[in-house]
């Protein structure tokens, strides 16, 4: 054999025929061996674990079996694995196709309860799901003192172990000697806390037992003790962790109600989502009570068994759907060019800004207006006042309602509005400080964009040159755009709005001037953006997306104005969006568990509230399973880029002088706190 192949022939026997495509004849001839040799090489190097084969779950999900049981019982999902006959055993294929689920179904954040048996046991040793942060995972029964391999014990510390997670162990027996004892264990501080965590469970993942003589339930010595003929009198056909059921799925009384630890089935109908794994036609009328009963939102099982459970429900016609041709798609031609332009409500685009402000003093009068009669530099009406300090915040139109519409009474006193995505020009940051000055000095609070920089140390100069003390804090919160020993260098974007929230409490409660930076600034330090775009945004004067974002892809880092992001990838789902924006914050946020934040989920223009809705949920199940409460949240248009889809999370770690300042009143056209 040749010496670069010497190290080790399996892995270069592997890249050659997965890799480089080759046939086992010509990896022969390369490799300089007999084709029996090749042979043995791939097939030890997948018992070896060098090579792992996987399908894609989406496809296991998309068999005909499986689109039939999803749509029959109204399932969230459904796995099939084919059953043709091979040597090996339905339940690793079962715990095969079940691990690799696991990487799509399971999330950090989750709390899952775990059942046992050998199915379960089975999906958790091939549950290998890097990645995931704060995944707790709860043992669902008491522990036992069976000697077999899958107890509860050791099926939720093997799944525990695949997905990186912190184990809770049910401190109790799984079946105790009589109801009063099972009732005084319950009532252990320290069990009961374990079951708080078990009742806290969104995910749920166990096996289905049959009664046969065959099944799990006798071999295990589980229920030794247990006359099981009671249950089988009384119509059982089948356990769902641990519990009895009959053929509708209902529970079955028995003498283990009242002496059995572990989680019950209302508790289990209650989690969100629950996979139940199985096969085997002996299993059928089980699997389908347990389908019946509702415990069972996900399916993993194999091909006949499906069959067998549809069938044994009353549909017959499988085979004859599968052999049926997909009905054509529409015949309607697609045009011959995608439409590039973006139709808006326009007059003159290069008048937009100045007829947007109009429209803003007109509808908004209550809370601002005009400086000097120019609308590029308005005031709120009840905002500045004597022995008070002014705060004047301002940047580029586009962000709407951004900048102009947190002007009034206990937020802003005045702002200076810019064309679209540029800075003001000083004269009107000028026109601002002057009109907000109180006699106790002006605070200018803006993003950190070089444009808006300039113009606001102009004005800052020329307005100290007037005799009104000014201070600046620069709003640095969107930690993708530099890294964090550049904290300074960072752009400005929607999480300006927790600063400009804090900053305009500080100076309504009158304090003084170096107060109100201090804490501007600690805001700021403790306010933490990531956004993310899906389409770009538009101007009025081109009418045509500022940039490209492929049609599969997304952005994230995406700056307010289009600035590019930090990296682009592949479309995923909102959850694992949200995920990868929580998992970069939290390494940054130095909130622990007990922790008070605030939340915003902002819409760059484009994303309505529905979506926002949704990536909220995650933001929370995320906060949630760190123990980090969120004191106040937003969602919504607060910190826009024209017509952009796409959306940013910020989140802002509170203390008690941020939290007394964030909940502080304030009256504007956007935000009303009272």
């Amino acid at each position: 054999m040749p010496l670069r192949y010497g190290d080790d022939p399996y892995v270069w026997a592997c890249w050659l025929y997965y890799e480089d495509g080759l046939t086992q004849g010509e990896i022969a001839d390369v490799m300089g061996i007999s084709r029996a040799t090749v042979n043995s090489y791939l097939a030890e190097a997948r018992d070896r674990g060098i090579v792992n084969i996987a399908i894609e779950p989406a496809r296991l999900a998309s068999l005909t079996v499986a689109q039939a049981l999803k749509r029959h019982f109204g399932l969230t999902d459904c796995l099939v694995v084919p059953s043709e006959d091979t040597a090996r055993p339905l339940i690793d294929r079962i715990g095969v196709a079940g691990g690799q689920a696991l990487h799509r179904l399971v999330k950090s954040g989750d709390t899952i309860a775990v059942s046992w048996g050998r199915t379960v046991l089975a999906i958790s040793e091939h549950a290998e799901v890097p990645g995931l942060q704060d995944v707790t995972v709860v043992q669902a029964t008491g522990g036992t003192r069976a000697s077999f391999a899958y107890t509860p014990e050791l099926c939720a510390t093997a799944l525990a172990n695949a997905v990186n997670g912190k184990l809770i162990n049910i401190s109790a027996p799984a079946i105790v000697s009589a109801p009063a004892v099972r009732d005084a264990f319950l009532q252990e501080p320290l069990i009961e806390s374990q079951f708080d965590a078990l009742a806290g469970a969104n995910k749920a993942l166990f096996g289905i037992s049959s009664l046969r003589p065959n099944s799990t339930i006798h071999t295990s010595g589980f229920f030794e003790s247990v006359p099981l003929q009671d249950y089988l009198a009384k119509g059982a056909v089948g356990v769902v962790a641990g519990r009895f059921i009959d053929v509708h799925g209902r529970a079955v009384a028995g003498p283990l109600d009242d002496r059995t630890i572990g989680i019950s089935l209302e508790m289990l109908k209650n989690i969100d989502l629950r996979i139940a794994a199985a096969g085997g036609f002996d299993k059928v009328p089980a699997i389908l009570a347990a389908l019946r009963g509702g415990y069972v939102n996900v399916l993993i099982t194999d091909a006949a068994t499906g069959r067998g459970i549809l069938n044994a429900d009353g549909v017959t016609d499988i085979d004859q759907r599968s052999s049926q041709r997909l009905r054509p798609e529409s015949q309607t031609p697609l045009p011959s060019a995608a439409r590039m332009r973006v139709k808006k409500f326009l007059n003159d685009p290069d008048k937009i800004v100045e007829e947007m402000l109009d429209g803003v003093v007109r509808a908004h009068r209550k809370y601002l207006s005009p400086i000097d009669k120019s609308n590029r530099a308005l005031i709120a009406r009840d905002g500045p006042r004597p022995g008070k300090v002014g705060l004047v915040i301002g940047g580029g139109s586009g962000h709407e309602p951004g900048f102009l519409g947190y002007v009034g009474k206990g937020l802003a006193d005045a702002v200076a509005v810019g064309n679209i995505f540029s800075s003001p020009p000083p004269i009107p940051i000028l026109h601002c400080a002057k009109a907000a000055s109180g006699g106790e000095g002006v605070l200018f609070v803006y993003g950190n964009y070089a444009g808006d920089v300039m113009n606001f140390e102009m004005a800052a100069e020329m307005a100290e040159t007037a005799g009104i003390p000014i201070r600046t804090v620069l709003t640095t919160d969107d930690i993708t755009s530099s890294p964090i020993e550049d904290r300074d260098g960072r752009r400005g974007v929607a999480g300006n709005f927790f600063t400009f929230k804090i900053a305009g409490a500080a100076c309504d409660r009158g304090l003084s001037l170096d107060l109100c930076e201090a804490v501007t600034r600690k805001a700021n330090m403790r306010t933490f953006t990531v956004g993310v775009a899906l389409e770009a945004c538009s101007m009025p004067q081109t009418q045509r997306p500022n940039f490209e974002i492929g049609a599969e892809d997304i952005e994230f880092g995406m700056g307010i104005h289009g600035e590019p992001g930090v990296i682009r990838e592949k479309m995923i789902s909102a959850d694992e969006i949200v995920d990868k924006v929580m998992d970069r914050i939290f390494a940054e946020m130095k909130a622990v568990e007990g922790s008070r934040v605030a939340v915003l989920v902002n819409s760059f223009g484009a994303t309505p509230m529905m979506e926002l809705y949704v990536l909220f949920r995650r933001v929370e199940q995320r906060l949630s399973a760190k123990g980090i409460a969120i004191e106040a949240n937003w969602i919504g248009h607060y910190c826009t880029s024209l017509d952009m889809v796409g959306a940013s999370i910020s989140i802002m770690e509170l203390d008690e002088e941020l939290t007394g300042l964030l909940h502080h009143p304030c009256d504007t056209a956007v935000l009303k706190i009272t």
